[in-house]
């Protein structure tokens, strides 16, 4: 589904039947002049710093990478609270423990992220355990890995040219006759100011290069994930 956030009624909408959900207009001028604020004072780690993360996705630039403070983080976590969310993470038995994480990325010309669907858990070790935002949980003793549920990313910049790349394309994923997998594009989604977009992970995906035409802009955003932790 795609909508406008002024027409989104999150209690009627089901990732159940729709694991898709673009929602623009999210966020407004003041809010991302907030977060944006709050990138220029965070401490960033590029792509080549993260050699686990490195190691998954190479040849993929070198984009940054930065925790979310605990203030903007809580103004985050309230906003996307969607009982839609809600009703998806707690439709699977036995949840021991609910958690969100999320950080800030920043994409500029060349960088790129190669499909991949979210449930590799061999570079998670670059955000254990203090990028874990669950309210009142002990971040220092955070198992991993939990279950990531569904995939979020809000987009932040204030402008964004269609010529400039940095798509984000979602596919659906069949397997052939052969039994290897084939890969259709579901949806190509230009990163919109201001927009949201979740989607339920297991779920293939990636990230267009920024074009140079985009010169010195940046796709910035806060990404991250709805996770479950379960008994047994």
């Amino acid at each position: 589904m795609r909508v406008r956030f002024k027409e989104f009624n999150p209690e009627k909408f089901s990732f159940h039947k729709d694991p898709v959900l673009v929602i623009e207009d999210f966020w407004s001028q003041e809010e991302r002049a907030l977060f944006q604020d709050a990138l220029q004072r965070s401490t960033w780690k590029c792509l080549t710093e993260m050699p686990e993360v490195k190691r998954v996705f190479p040849n993929c630039g070198n984009w940054l990478k930065a925790e979310i403070g605990p203030q903007e983080a809580t103004i985050f976590r309230n906003r996307v609270t969607l009982r839609c969310i809600a009703d998806f993470i707690e439709s699977f038995p036995n949840i021991k423990q609910r958690h969100m994480t999320f950080s800030y990325y920043s994409y500029g010309v060349g960088d790129c992220l190669s499909t991949h669907d979210d449930t590799g858990e061999d570079y998670s070790v670059e955000r254990q355990p203090h990028q874990d935002h669950t309210e009142g949980r002990d971040r220092s003793t955070q198992p991993f890995p939990a279950l990531r549920r569904i995939a979020l990313v809000a987009y932040l910049h204030h402008r964004w040219d269609h010529d400039w790349g940095g798509e984000l394309i979602i596919y659906n994923a069949r397997k052939g006759k052969d039994g290897k997998l084939n890969l259709e594009v579901a949806h190509c989604l230009e990163p919109k100011p201001g927009s949201l977009v979740l989607f339920t992970v297991p779920r293939y995906h990636r990230v267009c290069r920024v074009d140079p035409l985009a010169d010195s802009q940046k796709r910035l955003s806060i990404g991250g994930w709805f996770m479950t932790e379960h008994h047994g």
